[in-house]
């Protein structure tokens, strides 16, 4: 029986997949096998000697210690795609918010309310304080064509904009789904000069903080509209005020609303909707829940974030499964084994009849953790 803590509110359809034969669902359990967690910071969390996985019911994991957690040889999974369309929806109304002071003008018309009759002859007065452009025939730029880059790109090409593109990781299938709708640049300071509109869709790393600075925004043109559905720390805080204070940027949506961002003039803070759905929610529970479940009792590793993808059908009535750092040079007998390596680590599958001595594959050379099923 594995024990599973939820570390947040995880939908019930996805705890619902986690077979009552196998798994106990326990929130004030010290020693978990698996954590299914949302937003809850874990980077102080000190993983228990029983814990096996993590999985983050969501895209974004820097909320988890990922590669401390390696370490450990505890997998760390999250659900890439679960929530691209609630994302992408709230992408889309970022759009029409930077564009037309919508916020605003709501503001003004409550403002109104003890006017009476003479409120239609103030609006058409007043409503030329919230005018924007339009979408249409303008240019959006997208760093990040993951799962939900690709989906902004159909729908602003859809709204009529020209969508230009930036991703190094760019998945061949998602290429192809964007030919004739994306130009794809090689290089972000040609996707700076040529937008009206930025969005950002890449994950948060040491490498992307503050991909959206003081030099970069140089590089963008004046009047540029800037929408942050991704991570906060993608974007200085310090250098978009003074953008927006300047006119160089006319308005950042943020997803992300912080002390600094909820008093800049000129930016949209939006409550970190971007995945509150409940369709979303549900879909992130029921994927979380599901790579729980196949590795703890397959051993198959599906979206993990921080060590090898690695299934194999069972080739036996036992089988090991063996996280190691990379270059261990390891021979896990079996009559059906397979291995994949991913940075610093590999994961090897091994099938047999006989039952796997865990205690000796455990003392091998390089050898970080070791399952036996």
């Amino acid at each position: 029986m594995y024990t599973v803590k939820t570390l947040n509110k995880i939908a019930k359809i996805g705890l619902d997949r986690l077979d009552k034969q196998y798994f106990a669902l326990d929130d004030e359990a010290a020693d978990p096998a698996a954590i299914l967690v949302r937003s809850a910071k874990m980077l102080d969390y000190e993983p228990n000697p029983a814990l096996l996985c993590v999985a983050r019911a969501g895209a974004g994991y820097n909320n988890i210690p990922v590669d401390a957690y390696a370490e450990k040889g505890v997998v760390v999974f999250n659900t890439p795609g679960a929530n691209a369309n609630a994302v992408k929806e709230l992408a889309v109304c970022a759009l029409i918010l930077a564009s037309r002071d919508i916020i605003g003008g709501i503001g003004w018309c409550r403002t109104l309310a003890d006017k009476g009759d003479e409120v239609a002859a103030l609006v058409e007065k007043g409503k030329s304080n919230f005018v924007g452009p339009e979408l249409l025939g303008k240019t959006l730029g997208l760093i990040g064509l993951g799962n939900v880059g690709a989906k902004v790109a159909h729908a602003a090409a859809s709204l009529g904009m020209k969508v230009v593109g930036y991703d190094p990781y760019l998945s061949d299938a998602l290429r192809q789904s964007l030919a004739g709708i994306a130009e794809i640049v090689d290089d972000m300071d040609a996707l700076y000069s040529s937008s009206d509109y930025i969005s950002l869709h890449l994950p948060y790393t040491k490498d992307t903080a503050n991909t959206i600075c003081k030099e970069t925004i140089g590089k963008m043109k004046d009047g540029v509209r800037v929408i942050n559905i991704a991570r906060g720390e993608l974007v200085c805080d310090g250098a978009m005020a003074e953008a927006l204070k300047s006119g160089k940027v006319a308005r950042y949506v943020t997803d992300f609303p912080n002390g600094e961002t909820v008093k800049m003039e000129g930016c949209v803070a939006i409550p970190h909707l971007g995945a509150s759905t409940p369709e979303s929610e549900d879909n992130c529970a029921v994927m979380a829940a599901d790579q729980v479940s196949r590795y703890l009792l397959q051993g198959d590793i599906v979206n993990s974030v921080n060590l090898p993808n690695i299934s194999m059908e069972r080739g036996g009535k036992h089988r090991a499964v063996v996280i190691a750092r990379a270059e261990a040079e390891l021979k896990v007998p079996g009559a059906a084994v397979t291995e994949k390596s991913r940075g610093n680590y590999k994961v090897i599958l091994a099938d047999a009849d006989a039952p796997y001595d865990e205690a000796a594959l455990s003392a091998l050379p390089g050898v970080i953790r070791v399952r036996t099923l």
